[in-house]
């Protein structure tokens, strides 16, 4: 039975009766999906130009021939229209609208209020929450480094307050000289608060007047004999001069984003550079996917009014944007700007001075993150191609899955499965499986589980079925792996061992390739890409098994053994620890011993000591 034809859409009845005034258009597709939400200064004339007899590009007109039906929803004007295209292409996600993969919000410092010595931290989420927010910073990376540089210069404390209420005596970072101790007072409040005023002042972005306050409370404190206070504020200062000179043009301007946005084929990348109070504090790289743009200035329209016009960024708008090309709308977007940040905004496109070095900072790295992106998707394809010239296949793999089996001595047993295609890793569809009810160290066993659990799920229709499967091991682990395929129906399924080599270098790896004759050696050269490959994902495997491993291990290590012994209640247990000092004491101590603590009887004694010493 074969599918009813559509019938195409009839555009010019449309078109005659289409209003021209401002509005939003979403294009509907036969099964009443949203293909792609616009917004026009002139709807009739908008709409109009997707059907003209030529000049369309392909990818428009792969669109224009899915379209069933328009909507259009009149507005009082441009801005208005702009705003409700946003929350549209936000609530619907039409495939040919432009789509971020980075939806995070941005992280900030926060300084606490609710503490004669506030706090320092690194803050991610609404603002409602008390305190002086600082930022936003462009990555959690770039956050956690002004964190530390305000750690090493002005030591305000960075620790949970819980932790903070309950010290007895100064911790590590006091005694390397990155905090002063207000947790046990080693510290007055009007000391504590003066390094939080500096803390706040460079936070701010007010680095000379910073530098006079402490020059000036240098000579003060030299005046009055005070040469140790005096040689600590001249560290900072000598700190503070060293940061100042790391940073791009020297607190020049104010607030300001510079976005630059570069092309190749359909692949897109818009660079922002995040300037506040005149330094570069960051940038980052956003490759947005947008099937309709074919202009720079249309990847960064798009970009702007997705990204700035959110409810949730509205507050982070700084007062000047500076692009790298002309925006046809960008009147509109001004207003809308100025209109969700309730300030004015200025779009700035012709710019001199340190402005100009911004943009052409952000230009160049554009240029430099999508070749990075392109070479290293070229490199890929060149590994998938090679490997399948390496082992004969008579298709190019599109997804490869590696499992692998970390434990130590058989404690915490973890097995990982890590996924590449050809665009590399795709870090989604990682998974990790903690092994349990087989006797430790069973490595074979463990790699059944883990691959019984990973093609269950797939059976149920839990992802997707791999090109290759690659199993970190030799013959056993593949003969595991081959039974398991065999039970779930799986045989088209490429089967392949890595072992390493005698030596354990890299490169001198075994390969072997299941067949129905049973398992055949590889060769492959040193400098193979497909060896390469598997090398790559072979260890990507063995780090994302151990990292899991270590989790779980550390986890359990964290539960005291006391927690398992029958009898010895939470009561007891403090009790123990109180008299001893801790469990390493009770480990040394004798029966004798462990029966003179408060509550413990000669009975359980016995039976905490035969619990911590295996005895049977």
């Amino acid at each position: 039975m074969t599918d009813t034809p559509h019938e195409p859409f009839d555009h010019k009845s449309f078109l005659a009766n289409l209003t021209s005034r401002p509005g939003v258009y979403q294009m509907i597709d036969h099964e009443g999906e949203v293909l792609y939400v616009g917004k026009a200064r002139h709807l009739k004339s908008r709409v109009s130009s997707y059907f003209r007899a030529s000049g369309l590009t392909s990818k428009t007109l792969a669109m224009v021939n899915k379209i069933h039906d328009i909507r259009v929803t009149v507005t009082r004007g441009e801005t208005e229209a702009l705003l409700l295209e946003q929350n549209l292409i936000k609530s619907l996600k039409p495939p040919y609208n432009i789509q971020l993969r980075d939806d995070k919000s941005y992280p900030y410092i926060l300084l606490s209020e609710d503490s004669e010595y506030p706090r320092l931290s690194f803050y991610r989420g609404s603002r409602r929450r008390k305190g002086r927010f600082f930022g936003p910073y462009p990555s959690a990376n770039a956050t956690r480094e002004t964190l530390q540089l305000l750690q090493k210069v002005f030591r305000v404390r960075q620790c949970n307050d819980s932790y903070f209420k309950n010290r007895s005596r100064p911790c590590l970072q006091y005694q390397i000289d990155r905090c002063t101790g207000p947790c046990v007072n080693l510290i007055s409040p009007e000391q504590y608060a003066q390094d939080v005023e500096y803390s706040v002042m460079f936070l701010q972005g007010k680095s000379s007047a910073l530098t006079k306050k402490l020059t000036s409370s240098m000579e003060q404190a030299a005046e009055k004999m005070e040469f140790e206070k005096a040689a600590t504020v001249r560290d900072q200062i000598s700190d503070l001069r060293r940061i100042q000179e790391q940073q791009y043009v020297s607190n020049q301007g104010g607030d300001a984003d510079v976005l630059a946005a570069a092309i190749s084929g359909s692949n897109f990348v818009v660079h922002v550079i995040y300037v506040r109070n005149g330094r570069i504090i960051g940038s980052k790289g956003f490759f947005p996917r947008l099937r309709l743009a074919s202009e720079p200035g249309e990847v960064l329209s798009a970009f702007i009014a997705q990204v700035y016009l959110a409810d949730d960024k509205a507050a982070n708008i700084p007062p000047e944007l500076i692009v790298s090309e002309p925006l046809s709308d960008s009147e509109q977007l001004q207003t809308a700007l100025s209109f969700v940040a309730d300030k004015k905004i200025r779009l700035g496109e012709r710019v001199r001075g340190h402005r100009a070095k911004w943009l052409e900072l952000a230009r160049t790295n554009a240029q430099e993150t999508l070749q990075s992106k392109l070479a290293s998707k070229q490199s890929m394809l060149n590994r998938f191609t090679s490997l399948q010239a390496n082992l004969s296949l008579e298709f190019t793999p599109e997804r490869i899955e590696c499992f692998d089996i970390s434990h130590t001595g058989g404690e915490g047993t973890v097995g990982s499965c890590v996924v590449f295609d050809q665009g590399g890793p795709v870090k989604s569809d990682y998974r990790r499986f903690n092994v349990a009810g087989i006797t430790p160290g069973d490595d074979y066993a463990a790699m059944e589980q883990v691959l019984d659990r990973r093609f269950t799920r797939l059976s149920k229709g839990e992802g997707k079925i791999p090109g290759v499967l690659l199993i970190d091991g030799g013959k056993g682990q593949l003969t595991q792996a081959k039974e398991i395929l065999e039970k779930h129906q799986l045989p088209e399924i490429v089967l392949v061992g890595i072992a390493k080599g005698i030596s354990r270098r890299a490169g001198q790896e075994t390969l072997f390739l299941s067949s129905e004759n049973g398992y055949r050696e590889i060769a492959m050269k040193t400098d193979s890409p497909g060896l390469h490959l598997l090398q790559q994902i072979r260890d990507e495997a063995h780090r994302f098994a151990i990292t899991g491993h270590r989790q779980r291990r550390s986890k359990a290590r964290r539960v005291s053994n006391l927690e398992n012994i029958p009898g010895l209640g939470p009561k007891r247990r403090r009790e123990l620890l109180t008299h001893f000092g801790g469990q390493q004491a009770i480990m040394k101590a004798s029966q004798d011993a462990i029966g003179k603590v408060d509550g413990i009887s000669k009975k359980l004694a016995e039976i905490i000591y035969a619990e911590l010493h295996n005895i049977d």
